[in-house]
């Protein structure tokens, strides 16, 4: 098959807007299965003639990729124009990495291998850039199925790299039969057809069979308040007095809390006072809410709050540690989330899973000079400060734990289920969506959290700041989701849940195997390429 250059211009095009289209809301998700076809045929030719330079592949391969991240995420640039340019120009190179590699080592492999190796390869790229410093995994394919929560059920047994697996390989099937058909006789081409068919057929089968027969343990429950104060994050969430803005947040949550509720949640830095993690029950924050807990002597507060702790002569600093201004002493600041309650200790997590750019300057020991360039938020810049484990926060009578999960880290499958190997029976997320505006972006975080939900088999509260807030269940189902840009309370009783599923004992083991898979066959394809050279 022959091409001329506008035609692979076209189809690395049509790659790109078909990748997108799987992004787009309502049922749209099923273009990936067929997204990476028209770039396959473009290696192809490539393959085919030797003639042509690799960096021209690499060219439509990266405007492939480029139209899928600008089409995709073109919202982060109301928070930041040059952060955003930033991020889609990295993503779409670092996406032409795998392709790249599968085009250059097919050759050595052999056509028997060379789609295998072109699966794992985008797999091990998805899990490597979910693992890094430089993480941006918000389009990981897996994902795109978040707006179809009834047939991924089996992400229980898979998380979104069952997801990940399910396109690549359809697309593949698709693309040998198209390659083919022209040369196959009948009953072979009608055989690939159901071969494809049954590949698309079977795993919404297994999902409807796991959507009928689990059951939801309800012997445990109890009732939960999410609260969205609907605050300004440019024009006023930094700028007008935190005692202001607590007293409006609690005015919110006392519509609904009463002698019966168990938790209320605020949202991702709703505590804007400058809170000291060494002389933390000073803060009159934490008054206030201690003053509000003693009227519901049963409810615990999760709660977002920039907190920051100052290091004590001779103490380690971390590689995050800031030096004060003014004086020979450091500090720490954090995105934090704490629990309050009327009978023990107040309970601090460090938010660990921190946005590139924003929230953290990647690799800090060497970068961290740079850090008066990060992304400003309205918030604190630069890198922040995290903690090694997925702490869970327990009632008094440490019966009921709970996952605080802030912002950017429900993104993350694997991530998630540590909290719940620590024991949390449901999911508290807290976040603030309204960086950037009345745009795809909070509503596709939103939707990510339905795949945390199944994943793990949890109801989650969600408490978003501007964004929306809601209840999702183990099955992922959107309950009482709020309106955007509209002050709102709700309420609900939520049940608990102690079993792991298979996912959250054994996590990503897929894309791991992925891994595996490709540095065995990168290692063998340099063996032959030496032995090439040494005859």
């Amino acid at each position: 098959m022959t091409f001329k250059k506008y035609q692979l211009l076209l189809l690395a095009c049509l790659s790109g807007i078909l990748f997108a289209l799987g992004w787009f809301p309502n049922g749209m998700f099923p273009f990936l299965f067929v997204a990476f076809v028209p770039l396959l045929f473009v290696e192809e030719y490539f393959f085919r003639t030797s003639s042509l330079k690799p960096r021209l592949l690499f060219l439509y391969t990266y405007i492939a990729f480029f139209l899928w991240n600008i089409l995709t995420t073109w919202w982060v640039k109301n928070a930041s124009f040059g952060g955003a340019a930033m991020a889609i120009f990295c993503n779409a190179l670092l996406m032409s990495i795998p392709f790249l590699l599968f085009h250059r080592t097919r050759k050595r492999v052999g056509l028997k291998w060379s789609y295998v190796l072109f699966i794992c390869y985008w797999l091990s790229f998805e899990f490597i850039h979910s693992n890094w410093q430089l993480s941006w995994s918000w389009l990981t394919l897996g994902n795109a199925f978040a707006d179809a929560a009834s047939i991924i059920q089996w992400y229980e047994y898979t998380g979104v790299f069952g997801g990940s697996l399910w396109i690549l390989v359809i697309n593949v099937f698709i693309y040998e039969f198209l390659k083919n058909v022209k040369l196959r006789a009948r009953k072979e081409n009608v055989k690939d057809v159901l071969i494809i068919a049954i590949g698309l057929i079977l795993p919404v089968l297994f999902s409807f069979i796991i959507s009928v027969t689990w059951k939801m343990d309800d012997t445990e429950s109890i009732q939960v308040v999410a609260v969205q104060p609907n605050i300004d994050p440019y024009n006023e969430k930094f700028d007008a007095p935190f005692e202001i803005q607590l007293s409006k947040m609690l005015e919110l949550a006392s519509q609904k809390i009463d002698q019966n509720t168990d938790y209320v949640l605020f949202p991702e830095t709703a505590l804007t006072e400058e809170i000291w993690e060494n002389r933390i029950e000073q803060s009159t924050s934490i008054q206030i809410l201690n003053s509000f807990l003693k009227n519901y002597p049963k409810l615990k507060i999760v709660i977002g709050a920039s907190t920051a702790k100052f290091y004590e002569p001779g103490e380690e600093l971390s590689v995050t540690a800031r030096k004060f201004t003014m004086q020979d002493s450091y500090y720490d600041a954090y995105n934090t989330a704490l629990q309050l309650d009327n009978k023990s200790a107040m309970q601090i997590y460090h938010k660990s899973k921190l946005v590139p750019g924003v929230e953290q300057m990647p690799f800090p020991f060497i970068f961290k000079h740079l850090e008066s360039i990060a992304i400003d938020l309205g918030g604190t810049t630069g890198s922040l400060g995290t903690q090694d484990d997925r702490e869970v926060f327990v009632s008094p009578d440490g019966k009921i734990k709970t996952a605080p999960v802030v912002c950017y880290e429900s993104v993350y499958g694997e991530y998630v289920t540590e909290y719940i190997k620590n024991g949390a029976d449901f999911i508290s997320i807290i976040t603030n969506d309204g960086w950037w505006g009345d745009t795809p972006g909070y509503k596709q975080h939103l939707k990510y959290g339905r795949l945390r939900a199944i994943e793990t088999r949890r109801w989650i509260a969600r408490s978003a700041n501007t964004g929306i807030s809601c209840f999702i269940s183990p099955r992922g189902e959107i309950q009482q989701a709020t309106n955007y840009w509209v002050p709102a309370v709700i309420s609900q009783k939520i049940y608990l849940n102690k079993e792991m599923t298979f996912y959250t004992r054994f996590g990503d083991y897929i894309a791991r195997a992925a891994l595996c898979i490709s540095i065995a066959m990168l290692l063998y394809a340099l063996i032959l390429k030496f032995r090439k050279i040494r005859k």
